[in-house]
Formats: C-alpha cells, sequence, structure tokens
C-alpha cells in the first residue's frame, strides 16, 4: 500500500487527523529512564503505544535521535510501530535538501535503512533534489512549503512571478512535481490564512500541519482552513505538548490523555 493509500486508510479507520510527533530529548525523561542505555527507544515506545489508539501517524524528528547517536534507537522504533501498530504511517522529519547524488543516499537512509513510509525534504534547490525520493515506489515526499517558524518569512514571502515564493512551491508541487501521486507538503498551523491559500492551490494533497500545542497554532482555524471536502486531508502534528504531558512515572498515560483530548479536538471542527 501507498503513502497516500495507508494515509487514506488510517483517516478514515481512526478518526482521527493527529499525528504524534517524537522529539525524545533525555532531560526531560522521567527518572526510572534516565541513565539506561536504550531510554530513547523506551521512552519513545511507550509514548507510541500510549497514544496510538488516538494517532494517524507519527513522526520521528531525526536530530533529537542522531544527537545522542541513538539512531539504531530510531531504527528500532520504526520498526516497532510497523509490527505493532501496522497502518499507521511513520513519516521521518528530516527536512533533507541537497544534490541528486547526495539526495539518493538520504533517500536510501529514510526508506531502506530507517523504512519511513514518508520523509520530508526542502525544496530550495529544485525538482533535482527532490526527485530521487519519487523513485522509491510508494513512499511519500513532503515539501516545506510554509512552514511554522516565524523566521520562514525570511524567504516564503519574497516575491516570485507577482506571488510569494511558498504559493509558487505549492504550485510546482501539485502541477509538476507530483509525478509519483506520493506529495504532501508541510504548511504550519500558525499560519491559517496560508493554509487556507495552499489548500485552494493543491487541491487534496495532503498537509502536514505543525504547529499546534507548544507553537500556540489555532485548531479551529487550522481545520477550517485546512480540511478537504471530506474533512480529512491533514496530518495535525503535536509533539511537545503530548509527548512531555506528564513528567512523572505516568508520562505514558499522561501523553495518551493529551493525545486523546487532542484528536477530539480536531474532530469537533471538522
Amino acid at each position: 500500500m501507498s503513502f497516500i493509500e495507508s494515509l487514506n486508510a488510517a483517516w478514515t479507520r481512526t478518526q482521527s487527523l493527529l499525528c504524534v510527533g517524537l522529539d525524545p530529548e533525555p532531560s526531560k525523561f522521567p527518572g526510572a529512564l534516565k541513565g539506561r542505555p536504550d531510554a530513547i527507544f523506551d521512552f519513545c515506545r511507550a509514548i507510541v503505544d500510549a497514544t496510538a489508539p488516538y494517532a494517524s501517524s507519527f513522526k520521528p524528528q531525526i536530530a533529537y535521535f542522531a544527537a545522542h547517536r541513538a539512531e539504531d534507537q530510531l531504527e528500532q522504533l520504526i520498526a516497532h510501530i510497523h509490527e505493532t501498530h501496522p497502518g499507521l504511517p511513520v513519516i521521518l522529519d528530516a527536512k533533507r535538501g541537497d544534490i541528486g547524488s547526495t539526495a539518493e543516499q538520504y533517500a536510501r537512509e529514510a526508506f531502506e535503512r530507517y523504512r519511513a513510509d514518508a520523509v520530508t525534504v526542502n525544496p530550495y534547490m529544485g525538482f533535482d533534489s527532490i526527485e530521487p525520493y519519487l523513485a522509491h515506489e510508494g513512499r511519500g515526499v513532503i515539501v516545506l512549503c510554509r512552514t511554522s517558524n516565524p523566521g520562514g518569512s525570511d524567504l516564503q514571502f519574497l516575491e516570485a512571478g507577482g506571488r510569494p515564493l511558498y504559493q509558487v512551491v505549492a504550485q510546482l508541487a501539485a502541477d509538476k512535481w507530483n509525478a509519483s501521486g506520493q506529495l504532501a507538503l508541510v504548511v504550519g498551523a500558525t499560519f491559517p490564512k496560508e493554509i487556507e491559500v495552499v489548500r485552494g492551490i493543491v487541491g487534496e494533497m495532503p498537509l502536514l500541519i505543525p504547529g499546534i500545542g507548544a507553537q500556540g497554532g489555532d485548531v479551529e482555524a487550522t481545520v477550517r482552513a485546512g480540511r478537504t471536502a471530506n474533512g480529512t486531508g491533514m496530518l495535525i502534528n503535536s509533539s511537545r505538548a503530548i509527548i512531555y504531558a506528564g513528567s512523572g512515572d505516568d508520562f505514558a498515560p499522561a501523553a495518551a490523555e493529551a493525545a486523546r483530548k487532542t484528536r477530539d479536538t480536531i474532530n469537533a471542527y471538522r
């Protein structure tokens, strides 16, 4: 099953648009996990198992694993998600962006080493930096478009051909780059007006929407701006507000409750 097919199936089966982001920071782990060699895997596994009933996808951020030399634990984690929660897509948040020959290696890393269902990429170097990912049949490629950070406006709002650059990226993704049919776009919840504009450009293309929770994006505005006609079309990501909802040994049940509340809030506006 392709990324888009599995995503559509997950939205329908789970009745959830929530994507749980996995950004493990050992300094924030409860005392029972501190100092354990596999603490990152153990923490993330507990979060995944607790929140899976309320999520339609997971998004591990590779930097939080690589900074602690825990790439092997990331491999274990993605394998665990596939085996224990089949049908929930895994997005490797890597934001890769490099020339074609290097992009080929990054694509192998994401799809062959880590077995991710999709990966985030930076389009700044143009289509030949994205094309190698499309060669992996059925795998998703999620292109940065209008990011949730304030500094994104430094470039994304520059005028290009009479409109902001982020709109040009959305148009290219919809019209020229989506040869595999597996493209999606990143648009931040902190900019609901831009979500609406992008939705108008790309039609039914999925949108990965970070920025609710700790970054303060408005859930109602996000859902109303980004939903498709059938009330789906979005992977609304929350990371820190869910995985660090509790700081004690009850961190997993606390994360589950935060995920449930987030899912229900999203669904209230669908």
